[in-house]
Formats: C-alpha cells, structure tokens, sequence
C-alpha cells in the first residue's frame, strides 16, 4: 500500500513538474548539447530541439520510417562531434523554425560546422530546396560534391 502510494505521488509530481517546456525562440549564442536525438536533430540544454538548416541525414528515429542506412553512422559522427559538449548556435534570416517546431540552425563546433561536415563526410545530404542563405547553399553543394567524388558514406559502393 505504501509503495502504491508512493507510485501515485511521484506521478503527480511528474505531471505538475516534468521537464520544462522549450523556449519560444532561441537566441544566437553557445548552448551546451543535452542529447543528439539523431544524425541531424539536437536537443539543448534549455529543452530547444535544433534541426540542423540544409543537411539531412537518413533516419534512424521517425516512428513512422525504418532506420536508414547511413543513419546510424550518421548518429554516431554527430554524437562524437557534439555530445555533451557546448556549441556556436546561428541562425538564417529567414525561417526560424521548421513544420514541427524545431529551431532550425547551423550549429558549430570550434570552426566546424556540423551542417558542412556531415555532408562532405557522405552522412547527409544538402538540401537546397528551402530558404536559407544562398552562401550556405553553395558550401554545402560543393561538400556534397566533395562527398560523391571521394565516394564517401552515402556515395560509396558499399553500404553498412
């Protein structure tokens, strides 16, 4: 009877003090990774999901879809990148958050940008379709390009 007790007031206080809500907007700046939710999905510190502006890694975690080849490795070289470390959060002038409320950004590590890398790695690939700036635009194909010329990840003859 104790333990039931127990149970039911943990779950009160769960229901009335679960996680913080994420902001409303996320300003530019550093912000320490709470979870790479996959390839190119983040979580920060302040409850902010970052979806990364350009570069889009197979799944690995959409319930709706397989996981993907390459998305896992994809996961992984995010992890080993940005996992619990703090990162350089810019955003485009343009669209700010993405259809299911990500905020979208390229997200640096050092000089790196996560974006860039992992699409010159062969991890992901550069979407160009939607509106972010055109400089990016142009880095990210020519990684890509990059990418397909040295056969890497997703360009190469094998797969995982």
């Amino acid at each position: 009877m104790v333990i039931l007790l127990l149970l039911v007031a943990l779950r009160v206080a769960l229901d009335q003090f679960g996680p913080p809500a994420p902001p409303e907007s996320l300003p530019p700046g550093t912000y320490h990774v709470q979870k790479v939710i996959d390839g190119d999905t983040l979580l920060l510190e302040n409850f902010a999901r970052v979806r990364l502006i350009g570069a889009d890694t197979p799944e690995t975690v959409h319930p709706d879809h397989p996981v993907q080849p390459w998305g896992p490795e994809a996961s992984q070289f995010t992890k080993q990148l940005v996992a619990g470390r703090a990162v350089r959060i810019e955003l485009d002038t343009r669209d700010r958050v993405d259809v299911h409320g990500r905020f979208l950004a390229y997200v640096y590590v050092g000089d790196r940008m996560l974006n860039e890398e992992l699409i010159r790695a062969g991890l992901a690939r550069a979407r160009t379709e939607f509106p972010y700036a055109d400089r990016y635009k142009k880095r990210f194909l020519a990684a890509q390009r990059e990418a397909q010329q040295a056969g890497r990840g997703q360009w190469s003859t094998g797969r995982p």
